[in-house]
């Protein structure tokens, strides 16, 4: 699959919502999990705000590797972000995007104070 690596090194990014179990079936409550680690995925929406503009963009990272207390507003590093871009067909619809995944999200609050 392509992957395309995604430098934060010039923008401000911090918690939009907190980090939320991200479900593979939403009918069942099934939670998605990583193929290689089998630990559950998080996603973590972040507001990303570079040369004035802002976008929340929703981030999938496992489950341990969420760290520090991440609520709204905490400024966080996200470590090895890429873009996956992708396509599906739903009911003779076809639909592409990109997700957003990485390897650690962490809290730079205390790195502050």
């Amino acid at each position: 699959m392509r992957q395309i690596p995604v430098d934060t090194s010039g923008a401000t990014v911090m918690v939009a919502q907190p980090p939320q179990l991200k479900l593979r079936d939403k009918k069942t409550g099934q939670v998605a999990v990583d193929n290689e680690t089998g630990n559950n995925l998080m996603t973590v929406d972040v507001l990303f705000v570079m040369n004035g503009n802002a976008e929340v963009v929703s981030v999938t990272v496992a489950e341990p590797d969420v760290s520090g207390e991440l609520t709204t507003g905490t400024p966080v590093a996200l470590t090895g972000l890429v873009a996956r871009p992708w396509e599906n067909e739903f009911n003779g619809q076809k639909r592409h995007g990109l997700s957003f995944r990485a390897v650690a999200v962490t809290s730079l609050a205390a790195k502050a104070g």
